[in-house]
């Protein structure tokens, strides 16, 4: 497809804007939706309110009703638009991790889920079918919901029984959506929290803070004497954790801390972990050897959940920490699972959990550019890159693992390398990110 990607559309804010491409989105919406009502957020970008408002003209152009969420995180959307029967669907700009100047729409359907395959097709054959659009009068959103926000955050505090007095909690807002509720949700669960990057910056979302640049938020933890940080990206549907020493708790991590507390409760089907293909080697191995099942979907939170419902999964998620407890939520969803892990915390202090994790295996990610979109798309049709793949294989056996992919949400071919040394995952690292530049960029 030529719009969506792994997560929705995601791009250069630009490109929403071309050819009155977001109100031709909101027009083929509204003829799929047919005169409903469907629930809108955003994220801080610049760009994000005239995208909210070219699809909203878009959808009542096609004489939907759009309830306007403002500022949020991308959870809420999915959760309200679920619990209000009246509602549709639900749609969210926000390009997630990605920095300021690019954006992106999220979908979901009248059960809060992701929209289909199919669904997308649909859309993007009718966006195809929109020509020869005028210039949408845009105006200001009128029909405001920001109320329904209390909603979520109630069933948020709700969801957890303990009393998180006593925990001190450093956040990473990332300057985005989580600026809106998370302090004041763990300051309702009696937590002393104290923040960084608090508040919605258009031009610093995602800028060398959040869940993809944790430096900040290790130093600050360490300065503030915080009990554990937790970093979240720009739509606070993902969640990274720092300990009182400045480590890094990934997702992997939270995983097998929380599948073990859900599996002492009796309430882990199967003992059963749904991951990705991204997850660590060393994360899997002790699971395993745990007595615990092990399941790896492709890359994206809708792999990952589509398993669940299949497997009657309860816990799943990714490395990057987008965790999805059905316990609790229908989607990945970063302050849940801080809240979560939190009371973990409080019951046990984050020292002695990690004591009790696994031990990673060295792990090398690095992100190639390779800006011709078709030779990233159809990497694996290079047949000398796919012997070099198949040589670094070959050589670590089972001492490790090769995973190269392209990126559904940035023009870059991932590599990803683990082995049972540092130097191995190095070495077949720069081998495998010189044989795409030489032979892809």
């Amino acid at each position: 497809m030529k719009l969506f990607g792994t997560d929705g559309i995601r791009a250069q804010a630009q490109y929403f804007l071309q050819d009155h491409l977001a109100f031709r989105i909101g027009l083929a919406l509204g003829q799929l939706w047919q005169g409903g009502t469907i629930l809108l957020g955003q994220d801080s970008r610049n760009s994000s309110p005239v995208i909210a408002q070219q699809i909203t003209a878009g959808l009542q152009a096609q004489n939907c009703t759009v309830w306007h969420l403002g500022l949020c995180p991308t959870p809420a959307v999915p959760y309200l638009t679920y619990h209000f029967p009246n509602l549709c669907g639900g749609i969210m700009i926000s390009a997630s991790h990605n920095p300021p100047q690019d954006n992106g729409i999220k979908f979901f359907d009248q059960n809060g889920n992701k929209i289909s395959e199919a669904w997308q097709q649909q859309i993007e054959e009718l966006v195809d079918a929109i020509t020869n659009t005028s210039t949408p009068e845009l105006s200001p959103a009128s029909d405001t919901a920001h109320e329904l926000l209390e909603h979520y955050q109630k069933a948020l505090q709700c969801s957890v029984n303990t009393d998180l007095s006593g925990l001190h909690i450093a956040l990473d807002l990332a300057w985005g959506s989580a600026v809106r509720l998370s302090a004041q949700v763990f300051r309702n669960l009696g937590a002393k929290v104290t923040c960084i990057h608090d508040q919605p910056h258009g031009d610093r979302i995602n800028v060398n803070c959040g869940s993809t640049h944790l430096d900040k938020l290790q130093r600050f933890v360490i300065e503030t004497g915080a009990d554990v940080g937790f970093a979240f990206d720009g739509d606070a549907d993902r969640v990274l954790a720092v300990d009182p020493q400045g480590r890094v708790v990934d997702g992997d991590h939270i995983l097998f801390l929380w599948g073990k507390d859900l599996w002492q409760q009796d309430r882990l089907p199967h003992h059963l972990i749904v991951t990705t293909v991204m997850a660590n080697l060393g994360f899997e191995r002790a699971w395993q050897k745990l007595g615990g099942k092990f399941i790896r979907t492709p890359v994206g939170d809708q792999y990952v959940h589509s398993t669940m419902l299949a497997e009657g999964a309860m816990l799943g998620g990714e490395q990057s920490g987008h965790i999805l407890c059905r316990h609790y939520g229908i989607s990945g969803d970063g302050l849940l699972t801080a809240i979560h892990f939190a009371e973990l915390i409080k019951k046990h202090t984050l020292p002695v959990l990690l004591a009790e994790s696994f031990i990673p295996y060295p792990q090398i990610l690095r992100n190639v550019p390779v800006a011709d979109r078709q030779k990233r798309q159809h990497w694996h049709n290079c047949q000398p890159l796919l012997s070099s793949i198949k040589q670094a294989e070959t050589s670590l056996g089972d001492r490790g693992r090769v995973l190269v992919r392209a990126s559904g949400t940035e023009p870059v071919i991932r590599v990803m390398v683990e082995a049972e040394t540092h130097a191995l995952a190095h070495h077949w690292t720069d081998y495998l990110t010189s044989a795409i530049q030489t032979h892809l960029s």
